[in-house]
């Protein structure tokens, strides 16, 4: 494994949590440790992206977002990565297919928020995630209906697992998809901006 490349032995199941992290907060760390139990997850990698192309205006630094992601996310089961930007890649379905080639026998479970969830059908081949890596969705405040009625949850119905078997999502060949509810932590990088806790 090349240097600074988070490890992973083949049959480890991994979740990979996507984001901006601009900036990472508890509600980050809670679905986290949400997605390690409910989903019986041997570790969890925090994928820093370089940017959103969903959004318009650019994050902070990566190096300053990864420095406040892991200070704050402290677990001997989570590992802050910046792969993405070492892949030098933008699209989720490419960094998961990199990843894939690197990690062989390792197996990825996509995370996400429910607001995610609700306009996943904007991502760019986001039929291929869904249809090759098992998405585990946590529930996120204001955004269950949304993300429940979305086109990727109706086009992917027949493939869901129900929430009290969400300890299987690993171990379930793609396609496979699972929506927990979780307590929630009602936080998010766009309220710490406003407030002016975080300045790009």
């Amino acid at each position: 494994m090349r240097t600074g490349w988070p490890k992973a032995r083949p049959g480890m199941t991994v979740g990979v949590f996507g984001g901006s992290f601009d900036p990472p907060h508890e509600g980050h760390v809670h679905v986290t440790l949400e997605a390690l139990k409910r989903f019986d997850l041997d570790r969890v990698w925090w994928l820093v992206s370089p940017g959103n192309p969903l959004k318009s205006e650019g994050p902070a630094p990566l190096q300053r977002r990864l420095a406040a992601a892991r200070s704050l996310m402290r677990h001997p089961r989570v590992r802050v990565t910046d792969l993405e930007d070492r892949l030098n890649l933008h699209v989720t379905a490419q960094t998961l297919q990199a990843m894939r080639r690197a990690y062989p026998g390792t197996r990825f479970v996509w995370l996400m928020g429910a607001d995610n969830l609700a306009q996943f059908h904007r991502w760019q081949n986001w039929r291929w995630i869904l249809q090759n890596v098992p998405v585990g969705v946590l529930a996120r405040p204001g955004d269950r209906i949304s993300a429940r009625m979305s086109p990727a949850a109706r086009l992917f119905r027949r493939h869901r697992i129900n929430g009290r078997a969400s300890h299987l999502l690993p171990v379930s060949p793609a396609p496979a998809w699972c929506f927990v509810n979780v307590p929630m932590v009602n936080l998010s990088s766009t309220a710490l901006r406003a407030r002016g806790e975080w300045e790009r």
